[in-house]
C-alpha cells in the first residue's frame, strides 16, 4: 500500500521549530509538502540547512513573499492543496494577504494550519518566546530538574515538538479528515504552550489521586523514586532504572543483591527514597556500564544503558528495527509511527529551491 498521506498536498510557508517539524512529520508519511522557502534561509543560528533534518523530504520554492507575484503564486498553490502551514506570530499572515479568510475563500476545503508559541489570542499572543517559556505557565516546567536546583531545560522537546509540531500534525490531520468528509476547511489555533499543558494530563491525574504532592524532584517520575531514576557507572557512563510495578522492582532488587536488604523491603516508602537511591547510586557507580548490563539487562527489569547520539545507531535494537536511516550521509531518526503492509518514505535532504522549475511549469507559470 502507498503511504498513508500519499495525495495530500501541503503548502508548507518557511519557519523554525514545530512549524517544520509538522511539515516533516506529514513528508514523512507521504504527504507532498511544498517548502516555500525565503531568499536567504530562515536558520537563526546560520546554520547549513542542508543539514537541517526536520526540513527532508520537501519539494522548494524560493520566493519573497513581500511580493506581489510571489503571493500571487503562493495564492495558485494554495488552489490545488489540502492544506496551508505557516509558523509566524498572530496577524503576520494577514498582512501578506495570506490569511485565513483570503486562502479560504480560494479553497474552501483547506486546512489552514497555525503554529504560535501562546496562541491567536490571549495577552500574550503577540509576545516573543521560545521553547523554555511556552513551558513555564501550565506548570509543565516547574516539575522538571533536581530538587536542589533551578527547573531543567527538557532540550526544547516538549514545548516545540511534542505541544507544537506534533500536535499540529495531529490536528491537521484530524481536520483533513472532516474536511473530506463536509468539504469544509478549518482554521487550526495550534500553540506550543496548550500543547505543553495538554500533555500534563497525566501528571494532573496524578496530583488530584494524592500521588504528586511533594516538591520537585521528590516524586514518582521526577527523579525522587530510587527505582526510576538514572545513575551513573564507574567508567562515567549512565543507566537508566524504571522499575515501578513491583515484579520488575523486585527483579532489579534480587540482580543487585539487596533481595534481604530491609532497606528494600518497602518499595513506596518515599520517607526511605532518599537513603535507597544514595545507596543505588554507590551500588552502580562502583562497576562500569558494560558490567551492569551483562548483569542486569536480561532481566526484564526495566534496565537499559543511557546512549549517545553517537552510539544510539550501532544499539542492536535500534539497527534490528532499522530506527536510523542515512540521507546524503547523514545520520538520522527514520519516521514514525510505521504502519505495517505500507510503502516507506525514504528521507532525501532538503536542498533550496530545488524544484523551482517543475512547480512552476505545473502552475502554467513562467
Amino acid at each position: 500500500m502507498p503511504p498513508p498521506l500519499a495525495g495530500v498536498r501541503v503548502i508548507e510557508l518557511a519557519a523554525i521549530g514545530p512549524a517544520p517539524f509538522c511539515g516533516m512529520m506529514l513528508a514523512d508519511h507521504g504527504a507532498e509538502v511544498i517548502r516555500i522557502d525565503r531568499p536567504g534561509g530562515t536558520d537563526p543560528l546560520e546554520q547549513d540547512q542542508g543539514r537541517d533534518v526536520m526540513l527532508r523530504s520537501r519539494r522548494s520554492l524560493t520566493l519573497d513573499l513581500k511580493q506581489p507575484e510571489s503571493i500571487a503564486i503562493v495564492l495558485r498553490l494554495v488552489e490545488t492543496a489540502d492544506g496551508f502551514l505557516e509558523g509566524f506570530r498572530p496577524g503576520v499572515a494577514e498582512r501578506l494577504g495570506l490569511g485565513p479568510e483570503v486562502l479560504l475563500q480560494r479553497n474552501p476545503a483547506l486546512v489552514y494550519a497555525r503554529m504560535t508559541g501562546w496562541g491567536q489570542s490571549g495577552p500574550l499572543s503577540d509576545k516573543a518566546g521560545h521553547d523554555l517559556n511556552y513551558i513555564s505557565l501550565n506548570g509543565c516546567l516547574h516539575a522538571l530538574g533536581p530538587e536542589d536546583a533551578p527547573p531543567l531545560p527538557p532540550l526544547n522537546l516538549i514545548g516545540d515538538y511534542g505541544g507544537g509540531g506534533m500536535m499540529l500534525a495531529f490536528g491537521f490531520v484530524t481536520a483533513l479528515l472532516a474536511a473530506r468528509g463536509s468539504g469544509v476547511g478549518r482554521v487550526i489555533d495550534c500553540s506550543m504552550s496548550d500543547g505543553a499543558g495538554a500533555m500534563m494530563a497525566a501528571m494532573w491525574s496524578l496530583k488530584h489521586n494524592g500521588v504528586w504532592d511533594a516538591p520537585r524532584g521528590r516524586n514518582l517520575l521526577d527523579g525522587g523514586a530510587p527505582f526510576y531514576a538514572c545513575y551513573a557507572c564507574a567508567d562515567g557512563r549512565f543507566v537508566a532504572i524504571g522499575a515501578m510495578e513491583e515484579k520488575f522492582y523486585r527483579r532489579l532488587v534480587d540482580g543487585l543483591g539487596l533481595a534481604a536488604d530491609p532497606l528494600f523491603a518497602a518499595q513506596h516508602d518515599r520517607g526511605r527514597w532518599s537513603e535507597m537511591k544514595a545507596r543505588l547510586a554507590a551500588i552502580f557507580a562502583s562497576r562500569p556500564r558494560a558490567e551492569w548490563t551483562g548483569r542486569l539487562a536480561h532481566l526484564d527489569c526495566c534496565y537499559t544503558e543511557v546512549l549517545t547520539m553517537d552510539e544510539a545507531p550501532h544499539h542492536e535494537h535500534n539497527r534490528a528495527r532499522g530506527n536510523f536511516v542515512t540521507a546524503d550521509g547523514m545520520i538520522q531518526p527514520r519516521p514514525a509511527p510505521r504502519f505495517l503492509g505500507t510503502e516507506t518514505v525514504e528521507p532525501r535532504m532538503w536542498k533550496m529551491d530545488s524544484d523551482r522549475d517543475a512547480i512552476l511549469r505545473e502552475l502554467g507559470i513562467e
